[in-house]
């Protein structure tokens, strides 16, 4: 295995798209990392730069502390797991998890013992005398990451390998993805567009927006203190509610005067008065009563219910805008009533619309 770090990376193609602008990443010797970001971030043009199979316009991208720049792709000790799969249909699973192998002459005992211990890692030693279009996708998916494995590279790098299979069989991949990587030890570069798989896989996530880096830390803390709006926006799902306002001496008035959000104690922030600003708030962090609470909760009509067995999924209205709240599957509530609902202190985040940067010290009630 071995760390790898991004300097300064910059892609511009043809006719002046940009799609990387000054990426700068730095991952740990057996680190599963995840690059995360919608279609079009440049977070597939990031992993073939790793690879060597796209030339970056400027930067460097180091392994173990050594430029690999003017390195080809075959003297970079990687492996690469496509969305495709990219198997020979013509071969037997065997001969294409052995191909990498006998194209590096290593001698054939050694290219059936390892194919043998890939297969039995994975769970496919009874597929090996099977051609590709006699299996499943999640097996197609196995013999590729198979052929990866193998090979013993420095880097494993993955380009959406669970996109092409159905939502019971991913979920399932996911869990031996990490087993996987947990066995091998080894340095994991995982790209996908599914907030999902990035959350429950990644040991950091790097999210990517318009080829530009919007924040590179653990799970939990992208979910818990998302660095911009786009972050905010981007993880979470139903997605953080937003409230768009301007600060007034000591508090915010937000959605038209729909309501109030006043600074606790001596609690302050520091872009100022009269600054133009968007309270979030998720979900799961809204809290819904029946009854108001010290004076201190916002009114709001039921406008839709979603019941999901374990949870209860609430459309309120507040102001011009609609927010959704998570409760429990119990509560019970006709549409159309209205009920209370309240901002815990420590759940509220605060951005600047401006700049789209989070604004700290967000301590308060709304009202």
């Amino acid at each position: 295995m071995a760390s790898v770090e991004l300097k300064h990376l910059r892609k511009v193609f043809q006719g002046g798209v940009i799609a990387i602008d000054d990426l700068n990443l730095s991952i740990e010797h057996g680190e599963f990392v995840v690059l995360l970001g919608p279609s079009g971030c440049g977070k597939t043009t990031t992993l073939q730069i790793i690879a060597g199979l796209e030339l970056q316009s400027s930067g460097s991208v180091l392994f173990d502390n050594v430029s690999v720049d003017n390195l080809p792709t075959h003297r970079r000790d990687i492996a690469m797991v496509f969305q495709s799969y990219a198997l020979y249909p013509h071969k037997r699973v065997y001969d294409n998890m052995a191909f990498g192998l006998r194209m590096r002459g290593t001698p054939k005992p050694e290219i059936d013992r390892q194919v043998r211990h890939a297969a039995e890692i994975l769970g496919i030693k009874e597929l090996l005398g099977r051609r590709p279009s006699q299996l499943s996708g999640g097996q197609r998916q196995r013999v590729a990451l198979g052929r990866a494995i193998v090979r013993q590279p420095r880097v494993f790098l993955l380009d959406e390998p669970l996109s092409n299979i159905d939502a019971k069989l991913r979920s399932h991949m996911r869990l031996e993805l990490k087993a996987l990587h947990r066995d091998l030890r080894a340095t994991f570069i995982y790209v996908t567009h599914d907030q999902v798989e990035a959350m429950s896989m990644g040991d950091r996530i790097a999210v990517m927006h318009d080829g530009v880096l919007q924040q590179y830390d653990k799970p939990a803390v992208i979910y818990a203190r998302p660095a911009n709006l786009f972050v905010a926006t981007f993880i979470g799902s139903p997605a953080m509610n937003l409230f768009e306002g301007r600060l007034t001496d000591g508090g915010a008035r937000f959605d038209g005067g729909a309501f109030d959000y006043r600074w606790a104690g001596s609690a302050r922030h520091p872009v100022g008065d009269g600054a133009e600003v968007a309270l979030g708030i998720r979900p799961n962090d809204v809290k819904v009563s029946k009854e108001t609470l010290n004076g201190q909760s916002i009114r709001a009509p039921v406008e839709f219910q979603e019941p999901l067995g374990s949870d209860l999924f609430l459309t309120l209205r507040v102001g011009d805008a609609f927010l959704v709240a998570r409760t429990d599957p119990d509560f019970q509530v006709e549409t159309g009533e209205s009920v209370a609902i309240t901002f815990p202190e420590s759940r509220v985040h605060l951005f600047d619309r401006v700049t789209g940067n989070r604004v700290e010290n967000v301590e308060g009630v709304a009202q």
